[in-house]
């Protein structure tokens, strides 16, 4: 019986820590980036398909600039 109660304790700190850190999070701040997710898709990489894998446009530009 101890025991659960030395968890719901615990527990209960623990739940009160998250509760402080988003608090203070959204005070100073944190969560207010609304400018990022509507042009994020606009920033997505291209793939293209060979046989065996997938490279992205990223990878064939590093490609193409190597030494021979």
């Amino acid at each position: 019986m101890g025991v659960i109660v030395l968890l719901i304790i615990v527990s209960v700190v623990v739940a009160g820590g998250f509760l402080i850190a988003f608090l203070w999070s959204v005070k100073t701040g944190q969560m207010e980036d609304d400018y990022t997710p509507s042009v994020r898709i606009l920033f997505d990489t291209e793939v293209k398909l060979t046989a065996n894998r997938a490279i992205t446009k990223k990878e064939v530009n590093i490609n193409n600039h190597l030494p021979k």
